[in-house]
């Protein structure tokens, strides 16, 4: 859900004013926050604004109409903000449908790469923002650097202001690009960034691709395959059952099937599209996810590739991230949340850092303990503590894996193509078998006489 912005006014105990802003999903939301506040801090909240979208026309100081979107708390507040700019506001009203759409993620990613450039350039932060606004083709995402942009030229904290915009970029992205300006190496943690963007959307476009041709030729086979045997089967093989003949098992029992298909089938289809979309709320549920994660790992052949390459996305955050000395616990956290898997990003939030905190034990042995990782990423991670590289190990492991999973990808999309094929061949045969089982039937002269 969007996160919007809400600022807040009040007096405090001797009468003076404060002023502060929320982060919330809604109004009320924002309200408790801010009810919450003034318990602490002393102050009595009385006026709450939500920051949203006008759309503004102004006259430039040279003649030319200018109409453009900006955010403001307050149609005034914007209204002073273009005077003092030496614009002449002719309309300003809020935008009706405010939807915030998420940008796309290769917009996404060009972002963050073109960024990383630059900082390789040695080229300021803030002028990388001015310049990649304008080659920003989403408005969504051209939107977000705006707001990024001023909030840090309004003295926001860097990791404040990106975390602002999880909801857009997302919480990994968000937090990684955050704490770049808190640390010496914001190109390398720009890279990295890139990267993990760039390796995350070429595997879910490579699944998907791999995915979408056997999906469509399964649907299709399945009701091709009912067509037949519900329709077409039974007008060609009714004539002969009302011979009163002595059909053949096969062709039988698929006429049983049809007329049992006759009387239920509304009640088929209800059941089948209440399954699905049972199906795919409790798949966006929380609980639902976590089960889904869970199993997914296991699942035969692509169980494995996915394992790994969560176990690639958690080494590579985890060696951008480790500083290799003092309180590394935050690091582990926001590795396992980039993994993208719900049931180890849990397991390690649970078992790991528990274990480390409140035990004292060492990461290889945590580690070990959450029964999320793989043999060799443990003995990778054992080699790093013992030679005192734990950050080498954990980027070695992350190109190990992401070698490993980009060749056996290529095998696994054939393998799941052969699997399609031998179903498709089944299915084809089955239909052949009880169709050749019905041409060898023949009415003989009695059972013509008799009807």
């Amino acid at each position: 859900m969007a996160v919007k912005e809400f600022r807040f006014t009040g007096l405090n105990g001797s009468g003076q004013p404060v002023q502060g802003t929320v982060f919330a999903n809604s109004s009320k939301t924002a309200r408790k926050r801010v009810d919450a506040l003034g318990e602490r801090h002393g102050f009595r909240p009385q006026q709450m604004e939500q920051r949203q979208t006008y759309m503004y026309k102004v006259r430039h100081v040279n003649g030319k109409v200018i109409r453009g979107e900006q955010k403001a708390f307050s149609e005034e507040e914007l209204r002073t903000a273009l005077a003092k700019m030496g614009l002449e506001v002719i309309k300003i009203q809020k935008k009706l449908f405010d939807f915030q759409t998420k940008p796309p993620q290769q917009d996404l990613i060009m972002f963050v790469r073109l960024s990383a450039n630059l900082l390789k350039e040695k080229l300021p932060f803030d002028e990388v923002l001015n310049l990649l606004v304008n080659d920003v083709s989403s408005n969504s995402l051209k939107q977000v650097v705006r707001d990024l942009n001023g909030d840090l030229k309004g003295g926001m904290e860097a990791q404040q202001a990106f975390m602002k915009q999880q909801h857009m970029l997302g919480k990994f992205t968000a937090y990684m690009l955050g704490i770049a300006s808190q640390t010496g190496n914001m190109s390398e943690i720009y890279e990295a960034t890139a990267r993990f963007l760039e390796r995350q959307n070429e595997f879910k476009k490579s699944v998907k691709s791999a995915m979408i041709t056997p999906a469509i030729t399964l649907i299709v086979l399945i009701a091709a395959f009912v067509w037949y045997i519900w329709v077409i089967f039974p007008e060609t093989a009714g004539l002969f059952e009302s011979f009163n003949m002595d059909l053949p098992p096969m062709t039988t029992s698929t006429l049983a099937f049809s007329k049992w298909m006759d009387q239920n089938y509304l009640w088929l289809i209800t059941l089948f599209g209440g399954s699905i979309a049972g199906a795919m709320a409790f798949a966006k549920s929380t609980r639902g996810t976590f089960m889904i994660h869970r199993y997914m790992i296991r699942i035969p052949i692509i169980g494995s590739l996915l394992h790994k390459l969560n176990i690639e996305i958690f080494c590579r955050v985890f060696a951008v991230l480790y500083s290799g000395s003092g309180d590394n616990i935050s690091v582990i956290r926001i590795a396992a949340e980039a993994s993208g898997n719900k049931y180890i990003e849990h397991r390690v939030k649970n078992i790991t850092i528990p274990m480390m905190v409140a035990q004292g034990v060492d990461l290889v042995k945590a580690m070990e303990a959450s029964g999320v990782f793989t043999s060799m990423a443990l003995a990778r991670f054992r080699s790093g503590a013992e030679t005192g590289n734990v950050r080498g190990a954990a980027r070695q492991m992350a190109d190990y894996y992401e070698n490993e999973t980009s060749l056996k990808l290529t095998s696994t999309v054939e393998m799941i193509q052969t699997g399609v094929a031998m179903i498709i061949t089944v299915a084809i045969l089955a239909l052949t078998i009880i169709s050749s089982e019905l041409a060898l039937v023949s009415p003989s002269s009695v059972d013509m006489m008799n009807n």
